[in-house]
């Protein structure tokens, strides 16, 4: 890594002249509208996004898949390349595995291998969307919400044995994602199916040890267009108040369908204590897996307007949230594209921590309905990016890690290391 610091350092130095004229205003702008912008500051330091270890390479869709090369061929290399990206932005910690495809086999070198790299393994990934070779059951028909007994029972053991994975790597989350459902009208019973799948994962929260946490994920289709088991927040909510305190409902921003109200939702759930943490990306038309923010920035601003309050609030019980990236590179370069998603969300984060609170409690309470969108859109129209690369400064972080990434040609790095035949296992 130290050829990546030195090429930061020499970056940050050629653009701090200007970036200083740019941070000097708008701190001088915010302190006069009363707002610390030390503390602002440090929050942005703190907030830390876990990569997906799927998100790494090249993704597709079923009518093609192009890939680059360079890609990372094992967990190894994987968390080589969330190494790279987290020495750029320092804000990128974390790894998400998905179990088959992230077995960790010398758990010992591993854990030597990411605290050289400051990361850690924050969750796994069950996988019962997909067949393996090695599989007795097939899922087609369903994994946990399956007719045959057998079937869940293989599906429940997975993910029993991704518990296992994660452990032996410290990781603390189970993040589960469904994709039983049916095609065509009759094909499924709606309420056993619900219940089948209320026990499999009942008997799945039993084995996870006393401090982890069980995300349940919701979609409102794909693979299957007539039903999902777990089409919204609201079933998943229902599934997790069935299992106990220990899960929480994992809100993937792709998952909803076009103009859902996901702010609203997101309010909801940390009002109940239930929210457990997100998969960003963006999304037009629905599970798009796009560059977080590319699409509906105002959007995403919302949504964390709706968090800081709810984080600021000491009535709000919600534990910490777990925040991951869920997002498919079909055009981009699969590692610039998590770095302008981290950007993105870290520019979202820091408008929402510019909201004049008291001012917009006000305007609700009294009814003024300008005022109130006038409050909001004051935030989000303020230029943050100086305060996320002042921040990102100040934590050691390229102030432009694109460019640090392309002048250090860090893909032809990569294509010459592991070949331009190279594909990202998982995907």
């Amino acid at each position: 890594m130290n050829f990546i610091q030195d090429q930061i350092q020499e970056d940050n130095r050629q653009k701090l002249t200007l970036h200083d004229t740019g941070f000097q205003y708008i701190a001088e702008l915010l302190n006069r509208k009363g707002i610390e912008v030390a503390a602002v500051l440090e929050k942005i330091k703190a907030f830390q996004v876990a990569i997906p270890s799927w998100a790494l390479g090249t993704g597709g869709t079923r009518f093609g898949r192009f890939p680059r090369g360079g890609e990372p061929r094992n967990l190894e290399e994987k968390i080589e390349d969330v190494g790279l990206l987290h020495a750029l932005n320092r804000s990128s910690n974390a790894i998400s595995l998905h179990i088959p495809w992230d077995i960790p086999e010398d758990t010992l070198a591993l854990k030597q291998m990411l605290a050289e790299q400051g990361l850690s393994i924050d969750s796994v990934n069950s996988n019962t969307f997909q067949d393996q070779a090695d599989q007795t059951y097939s899922y087609k028909f369903g994994s946990l919400a399956h007719t045959d007994a057998a079937t869940r029972q293989q599906a429940i053991e997975h993910n029993i044995e991704c518990i296992r994975y994660g452990q032996s790597l410290d990781a603390k989350v189970l993040t589960v994602w469904l994709a039983d459902g049916s095609n065509f009208p009759g094909q499924q019973h709606f309420r056993r199916a619900w219940q089948r799948t209320a026990e499999a994962l009942a008997d799945i929260y039993q084995k996870m040890p006393e401090d982890w946490t069980l995300l349940l994920e919701y979609k409102p289709y794909e693979p299957n267009f007539y039903s999902m088991v777990i089409p919204d927040w609201g079933t998943s909510l229902s599934l997790c108040h069935y299992l106990g305190n220990r899960s929480q409902v994992l809100v993937d921003l792709g998952h909803h369908l076009p103009n859902t109200n996901i702010e609203q939702i997101v309010a909801r759930l940390m009002h109940f204590g239930r929210l457990g943490g997100f998969h960003f990306n963006g999304s037009m038309y629905g599970d798009d897996d796009l560059t977080t923010g590319s699409i509906k920035p105002y959007q995403l601003f919302l949504i964390f307007q709706e968090l800081v309050d709810a984080m600021n609030d000491p009535q709000v019980k919600n534990p910490p949230l777990a925040w991951m990236i869920d997002a498919s590179h079909n055009t981009k370069d699969s590692l610039e594209d998590l770095l302008q998603s981290v950007q993105n969300i870290l520019c979202a984060y820091a408008k929402a921590l510019l909201v004049d609170r008291e001012s917009l409690y006000q305007a609700q309470e009294s009814n003024d309905v300008v005022a109130a969108e006038e409050l909001l859109r004051d935030a989000f129209a303020t230029d943050v990016r100086p305060l996320v690369v002042e921040a990102m400064r100040q934590s050691g972080a390229a102030m432009d890690p694109i460019r640090v990434f392309r002048r250090l040609k860090i893909r032809e790095r990569l294509i010459e290391k592991r070949g331009t035949k190279s594909v990202a296992t998982g995907l």
